[in-house]
């Protein structure tokens, strides 16, 4: 789980915490917590690998707007957080740290199932107990998914709502910082944390956060007031019921329908038309801004430089320098992200550019239109769908190798929300039907109001009592 320690920053954190708190001088409702952070946020003098060989020997220089703004409520950082190479993967398989092994898993052998990707580590830290909360990344899922596949609580804001200042990026106008937790409420207490505008990021909404933003959630959770969400309309799509679903799956779904409306919700069936193709636009548009954001990944500046390559000594410097981006890149970057950045350029191609990306970004539009009508014109008030097509999968799983581009479909679920922009949240509900492994279910709110979405989290979260169902070998001390 975790790639990197600092305990005795850890600890020196800790002490000035309870120094704080001995003194009432308690400066947030994170001092004295203990957090991990995905690998892809920088922090000032840690090493900073986005589970990468590119950059293996880069030690940030400076602090990531989220990690600061932890650092300022008092939470104690215990280290990073593994995860697929910068943030391209559904499984956590693809890491130059090897994989992270769910915390469900009933051994670390040949039933080891995988702890969902990218930010895998992350979920298997607080799953198992390392942590209150942790950081992780959701691009097309990676908070979401993982999240399921290890039992825990995982939220992906409003596009804009974090700042992504000192995130490292995979694809800039999809990445969106976000939080694991064990509940709903602590979710919503880091949320309030690191949640604001930021001049460091021109995509940050600029509009202020009310003062106690999140509080009534946090509230019930505290009083442990049951939950009312009458008035609340809940969207089934339609189109997410697919064929080739698992009864498993359907029965979570239909089990999250019934809560909802024990609960006072009025659950209504609608339409997204657009959702067969959130999957191809997805990987049109992640993986052409992929290709653009890591051409800077050279071997010039930082990071992994291919040995045996002297500039300097060659007469033709175009060819030199040639050898060098080639090598570099062709070394240090592992399968799947060179699979990405390959298909990212060639649909940036002269050639291709108007059928594939032009015609991606207008997909997105259509998309982001489809979730308007439903939030708007049909006054919807959260959609609910499984949070993935399936259970947590062996770690030994040969589609991973032998076909891995059908191990995109594993986010058919999460992508609409992130071309949408919009808030999304998924929450522990219930076990497959052998009893041993997770499943989630995904609320999507409308842009900017998380509020409400946490809301009705808190009602599925209350009647799920996923808790009881979360056996001894899951926590570290456990086993």
């Amino acid at each position: 789980m975790f790639v990197c320690t600092d305990f005795d920053r850890a600890l020196a954190v800790a002490r000035a915490s309870d120094e704080r708190r001995a003194a009432g001088t308690s400066i947030g409702l994170l001092d004295g917590i203990p957090i991990g952070v995905k690998d892809v946020f920088c922090m000032e003098n840690v090493p900073t690998t986005a589970g990468s060989h590119m950059l293996k020997d880069f030690v940030s220089p400076y602090e990531s707007t989220v990690t600061q703004r932890l650092l300022d409520q008092g939470a104690v950082p215990l280290g990073k957080l593994n995860m697929d190479e910068f943030a391209m993967g559904s499984g956590t398989l693809f890491s130059k740290f090897g994989a992270t092994i769910n915390p469900w898993s009933k051994d670390l052998g040949d039933q080891a199932v995988v702890a969902g990707g990218s930010s895998g580590g992350s979920a298997a830290a607080v799953a198992s107990g390392c942590c209150f909360a942790a950081l992780g990344s959701d691009t097309g899922g990676s908070v979401r998914q993982p999240a399921a596949y290890c039992g825990v609580v995982g939220l992906k804001p409003t596009y804009g709502r974090v700042s992504r200042h000192g995130m490292i990026a995979y694809a800039s106008s999809l990445d969106t910082p976000g939080i694991f937790a064990r509940s709903v409420g602590d979710a919503a207490v880091v949320l309030n944390a690191i949640a604001g505008p930021d001049p460091m990021d021109s995509t940050c909404l600029t509009d202020a956060l009310p003062e106690k933003w999140c509080s009534s959630v946090v509230e019930t959770s505290e009083d442990c007031k049951e939950v009312d969400l009458t008035g609340i309309r809940v969207g089934v799509p339609a189109e997410y019921f697919v064929r080739e679903l698992p009864e498993e799956i359907v029965d979570v779904w239909n089990q999250g329908i019934r809560w909802l409306r024990d609960a006072g919700a009025q659950v209504v069936s609608l339409s997204l038309p657009t959702t067969k193709l959130c999957i191809p636009a997805y990987y049109i548009l992640a993986c052409a801004e992929a290709s653009s954001n890591l051409s800077r990944y050279d071997g010039v500046r930082y990071g992994y430089r291919a040995a045996n390559v002297a500039l300097e000594s060659q007469e033709d410097q175009s060819d030199a320098l040639h050898d060098l981006y080639c090598r570099t890149r062709s070394e240090a970057f592992g399968d799947e992200v060179q699979r990405r950045i390959l298909s990212g350029t060639f649909v940036l191609s002269a050639g291709a550019v108007s059928d594939y990306y032009e015609r991606g970004t207008i997909l997105r539009q259509h998309i982001r239109r489809d979730f308007q009508r439903a939030f708007g014109d049909q006054g919807i008030d959260v959609l609910l769908t499984p949070s993935t097509p399936s259970g947590p999968f062996s770690i030994h799983n040969k589609q991973v190798k032998e076909d891995p581009v059908s191990m995109y479909l594993n986010d058919v679920m999460t992508v609409p929300a992130n071309l949408a922009g919009v808030p999304s949240i998924s929450l522990p509900a219930a076990l497959t039907q052998s009893g041993d492994l997770p499943l989630g279910l995904q609320l999507m709110g409308p842009h900017k109001k998380e509020e409400r979405l946490l809301q009705v989290a808190s009602a599925l979260e209350q009647r799920a009592n996923f808790r009881e169902l979360v056996p001894a070998r899951v926590y570290a001390t456990g086993r």
